[in-house]
């Protein structure tokens, strides 16, 4: 009986340290339009006023995560939820909420399209094939050594750039060119652990980047084949355009960690580098204020639509704001001759070349054969 009192003030204890150091994690805070031209006064306001909710300057620099300064006003920072809940109430805050994890969403499409390049389209000649249009990807990051991303024959970056090339690993100084631009990578809340799966920089270690720059941007490449399918030039819709990266997604080793907070970053420092369309192959919020803030600035936003369907209403990303791109059927074939284990040969669509698929579709049906015969 005497001991029950003791265990009761150790309960009340642990709630009032999980009170004061209770679990955290990130939150994003929207404060609307930006009250200062200069973003170091922006920022300096977001730590003012975490400051009054956390109690101490010192905590305040240590919890920021990112701090949006040129196209908006807002920050995102590790909180506990009644930090979180007491920041919302601050009349200049209009909204906060928990930092979100999002899904990531050929030598043929612009042709089919009909921005023919042999002989060219009267668009592309218009628009000198994107020359000096200066394209913001926001993905998993790029490979520079690509051939899609050679910087022949280009004269000066443009002088409205205001970018950067952060260095990090396995990027050096000459990673950036005349054709990729910009580089910035936004790594706050990757686990260390994680460190090791990537490249801590804007080289690109899954792919997903490096493809959808090619596809906006990339330069003119001949003999372009998988394993000898689809041969042929490979391009951009416009091939002389500039590439500004900014590397939002990583891996984690069972998934891949792609966070509202990065987005965000991303699209604040793209309005103040100068982009002029920024694509975002991703699964986002679809009233996503950062892109409403970077469209009101001049950059035409598009979005992937999604790779759900075709069942209707599975399109993502529909805010207004955007453009949304559809994929959509194509106008060619990838027949392929399978030989069957009875020597019969069936001509069917692939795309896979391998010789193991072969062989296990060699024993697949031997298996089958000899199950049937056994019945």
């Amino acid at each position: 009986f005497q001991r029950f009192p003791a265990f009761l003030l150790f309960c009340v204890w642990l709630l009032m340290i999980r009170g004061i150091y209770g679990s955290r994690k990130l939150y994003i805070a929207y404060l609307g339009e930006k009250k200062y031209d200069d973003p170091t006064l922006v920022t300096a306001s977001h730590h003012d006023m975490l400051t009054s909710v956390l109690g101490s300057k010192e905590e305040a620099l240590a919890s920021i995560a990112y701090s949006y300064k040129h196209g908006f006003s807002g920050f995102a920072a590790m909180l506990t939820e009644e930090q979180a809940d007491n920041l919302a109430d601050l009349p200049e805050v209009i909204s906060v909420t928990p930092n979100k994890q999002h899904e990531l969403l050929t030598t043929r499409s612009w042709d089919f399209l009909g921005l023919n390049y042999q002989p060219p389209n009267k668009l592309l000649q218009r628009s000198k094939y994107g020359e000096d249009v200066i394209i913001g990807m926001i993905d998993t990051g790029i490979w520079p050594e690509s051939r899609s991303f050679s910087d022949h024959g280009y004269g000066p970056i443009p002088s409205r750039w205001k970018g950067v090339c952060q260095l990090g690993q396995a990027w050096g100084p000459t990673n950036c060119s005349r054709k990729i631009i910009g580089a910035r990578y936004y790594a706050a809340g990757i686990e260390k652990a994680d460190f090791k799966k990537n490249y801590m920089s804007a080289r690109d270690m899954i792919g997903h980047g490096t493809h959808t720059a090619s596809i906006a941007a990339g330069a003119v490449v001949d003999g372009v084949s998988v394993h000898g399918l689809a041969t042929g030039v490979a391009r951009g819709g416009a091939p002389r355009a500039r590439l500004a990266v900014y590397k939002v997604i990583w891996n984690t080793g069972n998934s891949l960690q792609l966070a509202s907070a990065g987005v965000l970053a991303a699209l604040d420092d793209a309005i103040h580098d100068g982009v002029d369309i920024l694509s975002l192959s991703i699964h986002a919020d679809e009233d996503s204020f950062g892109a409403l803030h970077a469209v009101q600035k001049g950059i035409t936003i598009v979005y992937a639509g999604g790779n759900d369907g075709p069942r209707p209403q599975v399109i993502f990303n529909t805010a207004p704001w955007v453009i949304t791109a559809a994929a959509s059927k194509i106008d060619r074939s990838f027949p392929t001759t399978i030989t069957l284990g009875n020597k019969q040969t069936l001509v069917v669509n692939s795309r896979n070349t391998i010789s193991w698929l072969r062989s296990i579709l060699h024993i697949g049906y031997d298996y089958c054969l000899h199950r049937k015969q056994e019945r």
